[in-house]
């Protein structure tokens, strides 16, 4: 008897939304959660953007079903122990809606012009590793004692502890290790492109089609072992357009990302269509790479609404 098909579950992404004000961000939120969205997310970078912890709390306070998240802490900005104190207060102020999401870190101009080294790609996902070994320790009941190449904790108890136990923890990545190591740690895994110039380019959008996509959940079903099955698989939409001439878009905007039309429009990366196209472009994709957790941009947030409502109970 072949498993159940994961729930939809479609989330927004807004790190700087066009209204900076309390207010406006407040009722940003609620018109995420009213309009039927799973999960309000924002990024982690420093250039023109919210800073994650407090928009993410104040989100929260706004609302009382939406789940609220990082995506994703970048692990070289701050400390593990820090960052499990600040998840874990999270959790409990949004009363168990808190998903946290780390991250190697990828966007080379964050690093250069604040003036943080950049290690190579594998030492980064290495150090990733380490902290999510002690973020899971300060989580959890008891002190916490880890030693490591990066981090040392002799006996820290973590506290607050959260509400949920565990607390959900998101791992995305376009490369092998950190699919790897998203397998053998998340409950939530994102699938990006591989970004090797540190940007979204057309360099990027080969490694998005949907032969890639199903070599990458090889990947992180061989890491993730008897626990594949509980695995949430997400994927960021990077082109969300809906319009009723969707041959003609793709072949306008394919070429920006590297593909053809046809593999731009098979794309789990991308969504381009009319409402009932992109309803069954998304079915397809449950289907047949078990994908149900959507990420879109704030762009997408209202005409992306009616699809949201199609697929609530499907």
């Amino acid at each position: 008897m072949s498993a159940p098909l994961p729930p939809f579950r479609f989330g927004i992404q807004c790190s700087s939304p066009p209204d900076i004000t309390a207010t406006s961000w407040r009722a940003l939120a609620r018109k995420v959660e009213d309009l039927g969205y799973f999960r309000l997310t924002v990024s982690d970078h420093l250039d023109d953007q919210l800073a994650p912890v407090a928009a993410l709390t104040s989100a929260a306070d706004a609302t009382s079903t939406l789940r609220v998240g990082a995506l994703v802490f970048c692990n070289d900005y701050r400390h593990p122990a820090v960052l499990a104190k600040e998840a874990a207060t999270l959790d409990i102020l949004s009363e168990g809606r808190f998903e946290l999401g780390m991250g190697a870190g990828w966007m080379t101009t964050d690093y250069h012009r604040a003036g943080i080294p950049m290690d190579p790609p594998s030492v980064r996902i290495a150090r990733l590793e380490e902290a999510l070994q002690v973020v899971d320790g300060l989580l959890s009941d008891g002190p916490c004692r880890f030693s490591g190449e990066f981090y040392e904790i002799d006996g820290l108890n973590g506290s607050p502890k959260p509400v949920q136990r565990p607390l959900p923890i998101l791992i995305g990545g376009g490369g092998r290790k950190v699919l790897e190591l998203a397998g053998r740690h998340a409950h939530i895994v994102g699938l990006n492109p591989k970004l090797p110039h540190g940007v979204i380019d057309a360099a990027a959008g080969p490694d998005g089609t949907v032969a890639a996509t199903e070599r990458k959940i090889g990947w992180i079903r061989n890491a993730a072992g008897d626990r594949f099955d509980e695995i949430e698989l997400h994927t960021r939409i990077h082109l969300a357009l809906v319009t009723d001439d969707r041959a003609g878009m793709a072949e306008a905007l394919a070429p920006a990302f590297g593909l053809a039309p046809a593999d731009a429009l098979a794309s789990p990366h991308a969504l381009c269509g009319n409402v009932d196209e992109i309803v069954d472009d998304l079915l397809e994709m449950r289907e047949h790479l078990g994908i149900a957790s959507i990420g879109l941009s704030l762009d997408a947030l209202d005409s992306f609404a009616p699809i949201v409502a199609r697929l609530a109970d499907a």
